[in-house]
């Protein structure tokens, strides 16, 4: 049987370098890296190098990077700090970000009373910028906005620096969920005015269980987890050095690829759209994941002219034939809500429909893909 990996959104395939790097790590960096003994200095010495390179990327000071254990963790640390340390009163989100941002800003209006609002959608899942400005000039409380670079379902763009500016000139703090963005995009913190950012390293061939948040120098940002002053005092316990030198390795091999990759695995999604329209009569695509201009070139998600009875089976019918993808999030796996974007981008009839998302990175092949079309079409007895 086949094994066609396309929900490289969800996680993706560590590289053998990042392997060998972590396995490195592990046999010789075993020192704890707060002792002062040589052990322990050749360990903080690792993890202060990957500090130094990953910020020498983004155009950061090595200070404003904060190791965590991946995207989740970094955004319940900022917003929550955010709303408990620095007086924000208003949080200002849309209904399509992932949970980690949702359910958190749905908590701290539980628990602090905040008032919490969303920004309109347009017909594709986009954020309105006209309303977000009158969020942002609706009244004096003091405002967070969290607004994701790259939604992680439907693949649409917020144009990041725009809404930085845009935060800035009505000051208010400006955070982003860049999880499916970081190691796919050139970002330059010394160009966009952006106070907090979130990243994974499993998003782009790193390990799972480590990333990191940006949080700009002089924040006022203070810990979530207590305990020993670790990471500048932003988020205690002993450092994972294995981890984080994988996320270094992973991080410097995306960006030094960036561009040879970027525009394979672009070839890639125009392949998939072409060949799903060509071969696939009444397919759909959600949001702006069709067009390569206003969504992500890593995922496309679409929507099959499949009844009801065959919808409940397909996923796992594509799983018998070694094809691996997602009908949402990976978060959401075993849920039967359904999707949270979904839900707020299409029709009711369209909804009706049953919708995939496929996702790709530079390890799959035009071959996997043709594959994939052929056991769609028998699947749905085209």
């Amino acid at each position: 049987m086949k094994n066609v990996y396309l929900d490289n959104a969800a996680t993706t395939r560590i590289r053998e370098e990042v392997i060998r790097k972590m396995q490195g790590a592990l046999a010789d960096y075993y020192g704890n890296p707060s002792s002062t003994y040589g052990l322990g200095r050749t360990a903080k010495t690792a993890v202060e190098t990957a500090r130094k390179n990953i910020a020498k990327q983004l155009k950061a000071h090595p200070s404003e990077i904060i190791f965590t254990s991946g995207g989740t963790e970094a955004d319940n640390m900022v917003l929550r700090s955010a709303v408990r340390d620095l007086g924000v009163e208003t949080i200002i989100t849309s209904k399509i970000e992932h949970h980690a941002v949702l359910h958190t800003s749905q908590a701290l209006e539980t628990e602090f009373g905040i008032a919490l609002k969303y920004v309109d959608l347009d017909e594709n899942g986009s954020p309105e910028l006209s309303h977000l400005r009158e969020l942002l000039q609706a009244d004096d409380t003091k405002k967070l906005v969290s607004l994701m670079m790259v939604n992680n379902e439907i693949g649409n763009l917020l144009p990041l620096k725009e809404v930085a500016e845009l935060c800035k000139a009505n000051s208010a703090l400006f955070h982003s969920d860049t999880v499916q963005a970081v190691g796919h995009y050139l970002l330059d913190v010394s160009e966009i005015p952006i106070d907090f950012m979130a990243a994974s390293a499993h998003k782009f061939h790193g390990p799972k269980g480590v990333g990191f948040a940006f949080v700009r120098n002089n924040s006022g940002l203070k810990p979530m987890i207590s305990g020993g002053g670790q990471e500048r005092g932003l988020r205690a316990g002993t450092e994972s050095v294995h981890n984080i030198v994988g996320l270094e390795e992973a991080f410097k091999i995306a960006y030094e690829n960036l561009s040879d990759e970027q525009s394979y695995i672009e070839g890639l999604k125009k392949y998939f759209i072409d060949q799903l329209t060509e071969q696939i009569p009444g397919v759909f695509f959600n949001g702006f994941s069709k067009s390569l201009g206003k969504s992500t070139y890593t995922l496309v998600n679409i929507g099959l002219p499949v009844d009801d009875e065959k919808s409940k089976m397909l996923l796992f019918n594509l799983d018998m034939k070694g094809i691996s993808c997602s009908k949402g999030s990976a978060c959401q796996s075993g849920s039967d809500a359904g999707s949270h974007v979904l839900n707020e981008v299409l029709s009711k009839e369209e909804m009706k429909k049953t919708s995939m998302r496929f996702s790709f990175s530079s390890y799959n092949t035009t071959e996997e893909l043709d594959y994939t079309i052929n056991t769609l079409k028998q699947l749905i007895g085209i």
